[in-house]
């Protein structure tokens, strides 16, 4: 059993996607992530734009290993937001289904750990009508780890009734900004994970979830100096204990993609270019 390896493509700073494709390619990987909410991939795409994408996958040897639908804001935390949300939300299953992939990645928030929360009731609707329709389509929404450890989201998961809306796992996320074990969160998300981001970091003091992820909601407003809390670095260089992980991986029988998400640095396409080498080296010796 063995891994894909992905890329997201916006991780190139690519003017345009064929641009990214091309740089995929050339790299040998399997696939790519792409963002899929607005500019030149979103669900207003003409049919002769996807199909225009379409060859320039086939021309480059890729095939999608999932869309990133993250609408941004506060995810499905607030009631009044969260009809617009979920109806593109479908649309974007319905252009995840058009690239021949299945499975659209978001953040929904920071599931609160009071189960009887307004906040907390408010996602899970929303979460149960996205899995009614993934359902009905074959497909998943895909939960990115982050703003909270494993096991609430396991608990929350576990509350819609469906696995429909699943996990995709960052372990990054996971050790910047709660401090929660990656290989331990791929053992209690086991039923959920249909899609991975390979990506590393280093927690540089605690922080408040709730608050890093509300910075980001509201467009970096705010005193919070993100940079004196945590620090992506490429992969091998942080807290991610990579060889125990994928081995966690392999232990729950998941054999999808490591999709290489790098959201800083000076020279992304070197540090992605580092980062296929590195996960080739780890998964030969598995």
């Amino acid at each position: 059993m063995s891994f894909k390896i992905g890329v997201m493509s916006d991780s190139f700073l690519c003017q345009t996607t064929s641009e990214a494709l091309k740089k995929a390619g050339n790299m040998g990987v399997d696939g790519v992530q792409m963002y899929a909410v607005e500019g030149e991939i979103c669900p207003d795409m003409k049919d002769f734009e996807i199909d225009r994408i379409k060859k320039a996958l086939t021309e480059n040897n890729l095939v999608i290993s999932a869309l990133c639908g993250d609408l941004g804001g506060h995810g499905f935390e607030k009631a009044a937001d969260n009809l617009k949300k979920i109806e593109k939300s479908k649309r974007i299953i319905d252009l995840a289904l058009e690239f021949g992939t299945n499975i659209v990645t978001t953040h929904i928030g920071c599931v609160p750990m009071d189960t009887n929360s307004d906040k907390y009731k408010i996602m899970q609707s929303a979460c149960i009508t996205l899995a009614e329709y993934a359902q009905g389509k074959n497909a998943f929404f895909a939960i990115e780890t982050g703003p909270e450890k494993a096991q609430i989201l396991k608990m929350f998961l576990d509350s819609l009734g469906s696995k429909h809306v699943g996990v995709n796992l960052d372990p990054a996320n996971l050790v910047m900004v709660t401090g929660d074990d990656p290989v331990e969160a791929v053992h209690t998300l086991k039923d959920y994970i249909v899609h991975t981001h390979a990506k590393d970091g280093i927690m540089l003091k605690q922080s408040d979830p709730e608050e890093v992820y509300g910075f980001f909601a509201d467009g970096g407003i705010g005193d919070l100096r993100l940079d004196e809390y945590f620090k992506e670095v490429p992969l091998g260089q942080g807290n991610v204990n990579f060889t125990s992980y994928l081995k966690a991986l392999t232990d729950i029988g998941y054999s999808g993609f490591l999709t290489i998400e790098r959201e800083c640095g000076k020279n992304p396409a070197k540090d992605i270019g580092i980062a296929v080498d590195f996960l080739r080296s780890h998964i030969a010796f598995r």
